[in-house]
């Protein structure tokens, strides 16, 4: 077992500086009442006034009946408003469930449903799909919030750390999606650890272009940087030119993103042969999905910045990162150190612990763990062991204490009784200076069993072909390792979180082999 700064407790009774992620929020306000905290397109607002905003919105919620124990859910693009009710909940001592504006019908509907919200928050741009989900009686335009009730007193809810104050739907890649339910407790500690790990202080201006539906805009990009008093740019949603004109045009010292971001972003000032001053960039944090060496490689050296590795799941956050104060080098591939009060084991399938380099299942207890699954006690039961999360990834760990993401379980392609990791054979792909991105998922084999096949993303002006990447892949990685079929595209589909959505590869792809 691995435990990093134990400084941090984060076992299930342990105290926590403040009682509710409101209070928490309160001495943000109190420690700079006149600060910028949040910014929005011409809108600057000072936490005093941030404070007013939220305020006024917890009367919206309480003249709509939302008191303790209620669930309410929150649909649109980014825009202030979703902070503010995110805040208000946590004042009420309601429960938040924050949905994706890329959701379908169906999908909206399910969350609503399943989670028993009782009203529903959207805007104008989502608005048909939350009309088409859910009962009429249960809709609020979030213009609405704008209109300034009188100032009166609040209801106080006398709200615990262990209360229930989340509920974030996972992208659902197979079957319905899972609701974690994260409580106040996980929702303060998450950006003490956050800012332990990544020296984040009331200095920092970060960047908020991930969608605020999800975990890592929401709680690791947003609210992380609020809880540390400095100030979250939000951005209604993502596009290469305008991260990169809000880092240098807000000063902003730090940014989330996933790959396919930054790859993005790459591309776009690549293909327009453009520049974007950095140099006052922090941290560049990727999380979400592999980081290729390469595509960091290129994108360091085109804006002289380093992108740096971290690693979280929805159920349980931080878990690996690098340190802002590490002077050790960080080596080739690594994802870090176990982050602030995490708890780490790495597993044998008999359940034995493995040693130095020795890959194995990922179980980990973080300064954020989900308290379960909603209306799922079986799914529950079997994702916990002993108070850690089973990751379902596999992980090794050096002598340095420094740990490597070396696959999946569940995506572990099985070719004739050999595993395969699917980000392995990625990594080499993109290693070859005419790759932009690559996926490489396993398709059914009538004698192997599997079998990986790729599909490219070749970088433009690149007209590499199948046979040299094949040459090339075969020079880094055993020949088994090989795919001996590549698709090329223009672009990969893009899941709502950004992730690539190989289930998506996969029903394409596959048939076409079938048929061939």
């Amino acid at each position: 077992m691995y435990i990093a700064h134990e400084g941090l407790n984060v076992t299930e009774n342990s105290a926590v500086p403040f009682p509710s992620v409101f209070a928490a929020f309160e001495a943000s306000v109190r420690s700079g009442p006149d600060k910028v905290a949040l910014v929005f397109e011409d809108q600057s607002l000072s936490y005093r006034e941030l404070l007013q905003k939220i305020e006024n919105t917890a009367r919206h919620f309480q003249l709509r009946n939302i008191g303790k124990g209620d669930t309410v859910a929150a649909f649109a693009q980014n825009r202030p408003e979703l902070l503010y009710s995110y805040y208000a909940a946590a004042k009420l001592g309601a429960v938040f469930v924050p949905l994706n504006p890329n959701l379908t019908q169906s999908e909206v509907q399910y969350s609503f449903t399943h989670s028993n919200a009782k009203l529903l928050f959207h805007d104008d741009i989502v608005a048909d799909v939350a009309r088409s989900a859910v009962p009429p009686e249960t809709l609020v335009s979030m213009s609405d919030l704008a209109d300034e009730l009188p100032a009166t007193d609040i209801s106080s809810a006398s709200v615990e750390p262990d209360d229930d104050f989340l509920v974030i739907y996972t992208s659902g890649t197979t079957g319905a999606p899972k609701a974690i339910i994260l409580d106040h407790r996980a929702q303060v500690n998450c950006p003490i650890a956050l800012s332990r790990m990544w020296g984040v202080t009331s200095s920092d201006r970060t960047v908020v272009a991930l969608p605020l539906g999800y975990l890592y805009g929401l709680s690791t990009a947003a609210a992380a940087v609020l809880q540390a008093g400095g100030a979250a740019v939000i951005l209604r949603r993502f596009h290469p030119r305008d991260v990169l004109e809000a880092l240098v045009n807000q000063n902003a010292t730090v940014f989330h993103g996933v790959p396919t971001m930054f790859s993005m972003m790459l591309e776009y000032c690549e293909q327009r042969d453009l520049s974007f001053d950095l140099s006052g960039m922090r941290k560049l944090i990727c999380a979400g999905a592999p980081l290729s060496e390469e595509m960091a490689r290129r994108f360091e050296g085109k804006f002289s910045k380093a992108l740096e590795n971290y690693y979280a799941l929805t159920e349980c956050t931080p878990v690996f990162g690098r340190y802002f104060d590490d002077t050790q080098t960080l080596p080739p591939g690594s994802i870090g150190r176990a982050a602030p009060g995490a708890i780490v084991k790495v597993l044998r399938a008999d359940g034995s612990e493995c040693g130095i380099e020795e890959d194995g299942e990922l179980l980990v207890r973080a300064a954020a763990t989900m308290k379960r699954y909603l209306k799922n006690p079986e799914m529950t039961d079997a994702s916990l062991s002993d108070g850690l999360f089973r990751t379902g990834d596999l992980v090794k760990q050096d002598a340095n204490g420094f740990f490597y993401i070396t696959g999946r379980i569940k995506e572990i392609i099985i070719r004739g009784g050999a595993n395969i990791s699917p980000s392995e054979v990625e990594k080499a792909l993109i290693a070859h200076p005419g790759v932009q991105d690559a996926a490489v998922i396993g398709v059914a084999d009538r004698i192997f069993g599997e079998v990986p096949i790729a599909i490219v993303v070749r970088r433009h002006g690149s007209d590499v072909s199948q046979e040299e990447l094949i040459a090339h892949v075969e020079t880094l990685l055993s020949d088994f390792k090989v795919p001996r079929t590549i698709f090329f595209e223009a672009e990969l589909p893009q899941g709502k979180t950004g992730k690539t959505d190989k289930k998506q590869l996969k029903e394409r792809f596959e048939p076409l082999l079938k048929a061939s």
